[in-house]
């Protein structure tokens, strides 16, 4: 399956330069480019594509605004924040836009194709830069263990688990034993339990609601 991108960044240097990244990998494909945000969702809403790569810093409408306006859409792509400084406002805000990845720019191509096909596959992929600024600035405060009322199962509990502590669907099956097509069944099971949208936004419920804490294994 090839995926569809699109870019934007108010530089073109950069666009140019991703767009020349991405075309190394085959299954890889850019759809088209913007300059600031507005651009970039109605270039998502005529595109299609299945992931959306958005600069933060961007003229007019920025990316994490942007963001939110395309994940509020219908059938919305995959969306990866690149940024050049990650501050803890701009992940708290991307998170809460629920988008896909964070990633930022000084980080490997290999990292950027791993986001962008996590992405496209329902999954997120935050920096290892940011991930420990992010857990710990969840598990700041303790908070007491979410009540057993909300309806997961113990399995759904420890697949919860083990996604907010940054593992892929097959490392998930690995530790659990089970198939990869079994850890889907469970995602999509606990999503639709506590009424989240991906795989982001139930890293973000697991710490707010201290079903994990920083240090678990």
């Amino acid at each position: 399956m090839t995926v569809g991108i699109v870019v934007a960044d108010d530089q073109a240097m950069i666009r140019a330069g991703l767009r020349l990244v991405i075309g190394t990998q085959p299954d890889l494909i850019v759809l088209g480019e913007a300059a600031d945000g507005r651009a970039a969702i109605d270039l998502v809403a005529r595109l299609r594509p299945d992931v959306a790569l958005l600069d933060i810093d961007m003229p007019g409408v920025d990316g994490l605004a942007a963001a939110a306006e395309i994940l509020a859409a219908p059938r919305p792509p995959g969306v990866i924040m690149l940024t050049t400084y990650d501050t803890d406002e701009n992940l708290d805000r991307a998170l809460r836009a629920g988008v896909s990845g964070f990633l930022l720019k000084v980080s490997p191509p290999e990292r950027l194709f791993a986001a962008i096909r996590a992405a496209a596959g329902g999954e997120a992929l935050l920096d290892p830069a940011v991930t420990g600024r992010v857990i710990a600035g969840y598990g700041r405060v303790p908070k007491p263990p979410a009540p057993a009322a909300e309806g997961l199962t113990p399995r759904e509990r420890e697949v919860l688990r083990l996604i907010a502590g940054g593992l892929s669907n097959g490392e998930i099956a690995a530790a659990l034993v089970i198939t990869e097509a079994t850890v889907s069944t469970h995602i999509n099971r606990l999503l639709a339990k506590l009424g989240l949208r991906d795989r982001a936004q139930a890293v973000r419920y697991a710490y707010e609601r201290g079903l994990v804490r920083p240090g678990d294994s």
